[in-house]
């Protein structure tokens, strides 16, 4: 008996493994593979070992897209991350009525299809949109500009979009470990004579570092694997300037008909976010030793 209880753990596990391995680690083994040859998808396959990957390095289009793409992560992940603790300190502190209300509002662009989000922040950043009509307004005319069709603008227009997605995300995050602080440290340091700024940095901030590394892991996956916020608002344009990785996968693989190319440039993503990742984790970890 005692060894076959022993085993029914494994039992247990199984088909959630199975549909792991069917549903993950078989495509992601597929493309790894897919990425060793030359293929359009329809016709025969010619093996080129890691030409493909000798080409995103050497391709400018390639690592400006991922250029782009870290950018984003300042955008979606750095930016948040600093908006979000500040509100979540000054919620927690004030002990604002209303806080579930708040949360429910700040939360909601998480719910939305990012679709939805794209075609709603470009009508605000049209030419004749909201926040041009809100620059004239003011008298501010000189600010005024095509947002999504300037060299140098776009890219952060389209990063202040993620940025005001993730920040709602962050924020809950931050709260809820916020409200798990006792609130006999902050008494103590109160009597102490510690003012807002020192509670933050000494009581609040090495508190929520666990909750710190799970929102930035969420937003840099979101940073990095961005496609429909692009499509939908740019389509990679003005020229290049907003490509990132994931729209180069599709446009590679789907209108090019490059789908090793396309297959190489989703492996190195994976890769780089993993990556990322496994580094925020680990100075997390070291930070609570």
């Amino acid at each position: 008996m005692r060894g076959g209880n022993r085993h029914l753990p494994y039992l247990y596990l199984a088909p959630a493994l199975i549909l792991y391995a069917g549903f993950l680690l078989y495509p992601l083994l597929r493309s790894a593979q897919f990425s060793l040859f030359s293929w359009d998808g329809l016709g025969a396959s010619t093996f080129v070992g890691a030409a493909n990957y000798v080409d995103l390095v050497q391709d400018p289009q390639l690592r400006a897209a991922f250029g782009h793409a870290l950018v984003l992560i300042f955008f979606f992940a750095v930016l948040p991350l600093g908006i979000g603790l500040m509100l979540a300190a000054v919620l927690n502190r004030a002990k604002v009525r209303g806080l579930g209300l708040f949360r429910t509002v700040v939360f909601l662009p998480q719910v939305i299809a990012m679709v939805v989000v794209a075609v709603a922040w470009r009508q605000i950043y049209a030419p004749d949109g909201a926040l041009n009509s809100a620059l004239r307004a003011v008298g501010l005319d000189a600010l005024t500009r095509t947002w999504l069709g300037d060299y140098t603008w776009t890219l952060p227009a389209v990063g202040l979009v993620g940025t005001w997605v993730q920040t709602g995300l962050v924020t809950v995050l931050m709260l809820a470990g916020m409200g798990r602080i006792p609130s006999e440290q902050f008494e103590a340091a109160r009597l102490d004579g510690a003012g807002a700024v020192r509670e933050f940095f000494e009581i609040t901030l090495p508190s929520v570092r666990g909750e710190i590394a799970v929102a930035l892991t969420l937003t840099i996956v979101a940073a990095l694997k961005t496609f429909d916020l692009v499509y939908v608002t740019t389509g990679g344009g003005p020229g290049n300037s907003t490509t990132v990785p994931a729209y180069e996968v599709f446009q590679r693989a789907f209108r090019e008909g490059a789908v090793g190319s396309a297959a190489a440039v989703g492996i190195t993503l994976t890769v780089l976010i993993f990556g990322l990742n496994l580094v925020v984790n680990r100075i997390a970890e070291r930070g609570e030793r």
